[in-house]
């Protein structure tokens, strides 16, 4: 068998892999597009939520919150 022979039948076996690859991947975005849109169409809307109101935090809390803040800062700050 020649080079020639051998490259044309390698370069053919490439087409041919390579075609089937893309066709099997446009039919898998199809197909998924497809299952997309009939699940929307047949899935209900989703109810939102209601939101509860956030409770006000208090002013204690807050300084709390801030200090233990900085006394971690000031922690990490002296062993750096």
């Amino acid at each position: 068998m020649q080079d020639t022979q051998l490259l044309q039948d390698g370069l053919a076996l490439m087409g041919v892999g390579m075609g089937f690859v893309f066709v099997f991947l446009t039919a898998l975005v199809l197909a998924t597009t497809l299952m997309s849109l009939v699940v929307r169409r047949l899935a209900p809307t989703p109810v939102p939520a209601p939101s509860a109101p956030r409770p006000a935090a208090d002013k204690g809390d807050e300084a709390e919150l801030l200090a233990v803040i900085s006394a971690a800062v000031h922690r990490y700050r002296r062993r750096r």
